[in-house]
């Protein structure tokens, strides 16, 4: 018998449909019968076509995609006999967004393989990836390369890395939706088109749960120039069963009506995972994640080896542990924030706690798709609000779900950093001619409508700095060599190489006990407000500061209790429209006398307190109350459209505000509504407010509001970042936060005013 040919096997399979008989059988015997869906994809690959699929979580879209490269191959190779002793090169590109997410897919990929005995190699490149582990990878690929959007985005900066793509056949990005609306998104639109352009039969295949807008989806996938015909929507009719359940406090006149943290129900949750072998409780933020953690271990010390916390701020080797101590079930419960919430799985989880409102839609679904992670079982998902109100999220929630209301991913245009820093990459890698560049820029949905005024503004940003920084050589980065524009300089090629990314995020410093074992990372600003000796909670432990040098926070474990944890900046999540309208509809039954369902019902006594005090505002009205406190006068607007919008809307009123008379403002926002504060009271009259709130001159009132503000300077500070004007300097020499912001802003400034 052949060496790789399976136990099961007598002899060697001869012909292609039996080798898709192999394919198959591995399958049933592992994960049961195929769905259809899994079928058609593995036939629109086999024909040659691109597609996205989309299926709830856990029925497997992931052996749905991977069927198809290695159905094609066992048809190359019908003998077991002659397969190729050295693993095969290239021939699948696997993009993720999350590295957890990209540890347990090389893990699914591997697993027919190895049953199978192909002689193909799966392995996984990203930034915690190690320089021995890349450069020899650089040497010769892996079969399947499993990476992220910025590794890919890396990799394109060599000259050598198209020759050693070119066996390339398909690219897989997977957890589409994630990207779609994203700076990183655009970045992996434009890593594909530079892809398709060298390798034109090239395959793109997205995956996707959780997506309001599938057509655009994969449009966006397969760019502007793709042959449409060719692209296939694959949609799984599989029916996730979901079972969401709300705690509900005894007494919501006593539970809190604002804040965020929950604790107030921690005896409720305790039950909860006292119940079950293994339980992910999700936060929404880290801050909130390390609290519970606390919690948790002082209300129940007996449990301190079979709980544990993870989240994207805890260093690698932790986050890796606590994954593969979920894998093999020895884990009561893990504290979390998104690092898990994407296509991880993880079978022995038979619950999902959710504390704090979801705030989407389709992250509720996420989140409870970890439990039941496999077709037919049952995703179970246990609400926890932080404060009353929330109760009415959760309501909204459900009837969201059942209304199958999922949120639509709208997707950038044209972002302009992004373009720079694509054009120094690919300026990296070899070189371009702008003609073609530009054919290849606007082959991708993001870049479709590029003007050529546009164009010509970014490509002299990049040769000369344009026309503000064309004095200083350091921006003169790419620079035209025999018809081709190329980097010549290998300090700038460094710098960018380290700079290459989208995701902005503010300095960090790196936690490192005394005797030098890393914990993570937490920001500058929190640190600043510590001096040595004081105590605070991170990564499940008591820590005091020692010192602060280099970028690293020396500390060492305490016995001090500390009721101080980091505070991680933007690390709020803004109501989804799709939800925060679900929210709206809750409020007018409820203003008819209907509460409908058990989270509703409990809150009615504070829905009908307010009306009594106030008023609840019908879908069509617009609440505002006032009051006066010794702070000042206090306006309060209740739009109900989410965080993002009511900063936005704020910032207007207390624009116009200024203009009308020159006053003090103070801007308060949350996921209902807003709040201004003033010295002095304002005009209350309906005309007065009519015009602050007008549509009248919107947009030019709100690009001075935030030009005069601070909102466009901190904003422009990630812009610099990706469009390479601020470096955050090399590995273990990161620059202080205050520099950077004195860079940026700096820049900011010039741009004004020239």
């Amino acid at each position: 018998m052949p060496p790789h040919a399976p136990a099961s096997s007598p002899s060697p399979r001869p012909s292609a449909p039996k080798r898709v008989n192999l394919w198959e059988g591995w399958l049933r015997r592992s994960k049961g019968r195929p769905f259809p869906f899994q079928k058609e994809t593995w036939q629109a690959y086999l024909e040659g076509g691109s597609g996205l699929v989309h299926a709830p979580t856990g029925v497997g879209k992931t052996y749905a995609v991977w069927g198809g490269p290695l159905l094609e191959w066992l048809q190359e190779h019908p003998e077991s006999a002659s397969w190729p002793r050295p693993p095969e090169p290239l021939r699948v590109l696997w993009l993720t967004p999350l590295r957890a997410l990209a540890n347990d897919t090389v893990a699914s990929l591997q697993l027919p393989l190895r049953e199978l005995g192909l002689p193909w190699t799966v392995e996984l490149r990203t930034g915690d990836t190690s320089s021995a582990v890349r450069q020899r990878q650089r040497r010769r690929f892996p079969t399947a390369l499993v990476t992220t959007p910025e590794s890919l985005s890396l990799l394109l900066s060599h000259a050598d890395t198209r020759e050693k793509f070119a066996g390339l056949r398909a690219v897989v990005v997977d957890e589409w939706h994630e990207l779609l609306s994203s700076k990183r998104g655009v970045q992996a639109e434009l890593c594909l088109a530079r892809l398709r352009q060298w390798l034109p039969g090239l395959r793109v295949w997205g995956l996707s749960a959780t997506l309001g807008n599938l057509t655009q989806a994969l449009e966006v996938l397969q760019g502007a120039s793709f042959d449409m015909s060719r692209s296939r929507l694959i949609t799984a009719p599989v029916r996730k069963k979901f079972a969401l359940k709300t705690l509900i406090p005894k007494r919501v006149e006593r539970f809190p009506w604002a804040g965020h943290v929950g604790l107030g129900l921690l005896p409720e949750v305790i039950r909860q995972i006292a119940g079950k072998r293994t339980t992910l409780l999700f936060t929404n933020t880290r801050s909130q994640t390390e609290i519970w953690f606390k919690a948790l271990s002082a209300a129940r010390p007996e449990w301190e080896e079979t709980i544990s916390l993870h989240h994207g701020s805890m260093d690698r080797a932790v986050r890796e542990e606590v994954e593969a101590r979920l894998r093999e079930g020895s884990l009561r419960c893990v504290v979390c924030t998104g690092s898990l919430d994407l296509g991880v799985d993880f079978s022995p989880v038979e619950q999902v706690i959710q504390v704090g409102g979801p705030k989407g839609v389709a992250r509720i679904l996420q989140r409870a798709g970890r439990s039941g992670h496999r077709p037919g079982a049952v995703s179970r998902l246990i609400g926890v609000p932080a404060h009353a109100l929330e109760l009415m999220e959760f309501a909204a929630a459900r009837e969201a779900v059942e209304a199958d209301a999922i949120e639509a991913r709208v997707p950038l245009e044209a972002p302009l950093d992004v373009l720079v820093q694509h054009l120094v990459t690919v300026a990296l890698g070899g070189g371009f001619v702008a003609a073609d560049m530009l054919a290849e820029v606007r082959s991708t949905h993001a870049y479709r409508r590029l003007s050529d005024r546009d164009w010509q503004w970014v490509l002299d940003f990049v040769v000369r700095g344009g026309k503000a920084l064309g004095a200083y050589p350091q921006f003169q980065r790419v620079q035209e060599v025999e018809g081709k524009l190329v980097v010549t300089q290998p300090a700038l090629a460094r710098f960018h190489r380290l700079s290459i990314g989208t995701i902005s995020s503010d300095a960090a410093l790196a936690v490192r006990l005394q005797r030098g074992q890393h914990l993570g990372s937490v920001e500058e600003s929190f640190i600043a407000r510590l001096k040595p000796g004081d105590t605070f909670s991170f990564a499940g432990r008591a820590l005091e500061l020692v010192r602060v040098r280099d970028m690293t926070a020396v500390v060492r474990l305490s016995k001090k209790p500390s009721r101080t944890v980091p505070q991680w900046l933007g690390g709020y999540m803004p109501l989804s429209s799709q939800l925060a309208a679900a929210v709206r509809r809750q409020l007018a039954e409820a203003r008819e006398g209907r509460f409908a369902g058990r989270e509703m019902q409990a809150l009615a006594p504070v829905l009908r307190l307010q009306e009594q005090w106030s008023r609840l505002p019908a879908p069509d009205e617009l609440l505002m109350e006032s009051a006066s406190t010794r702070e000042g006068f206090h306006y309060f607007l209740y739009p109900f459209a989410g965080r993002l919008a009511h900063e936005g809307l704020a910032a207007l009123a207390a624009h116009r505000l200024a203009r009308l008379a020159p006053r003090t403002v103070t801007l308060t926002m949350s996921d209902y509504g807003f709040a201004l504060t003033t010295p002095s009271p304002l005009p209350m009259d309906e005309p007065t407010w009519r015009q602050l709130l007008s549509p009248g001159r919107l947009v030019e009132d709100l690009l001075e509001c935030l030009n005069t503000g601070e909102l466009a300077k901190r904003k422009f500070r990630e812009i610099a970042r990706v469009a390479g004007l601020v470096f955050q300097g090399y590995p273990g020499s990161g620059k202080p936060m205050r520099q950077l912001q004195a860079s940026s802003g700096l820049f900011y400034d010039v741009f004004r005013r020239y």
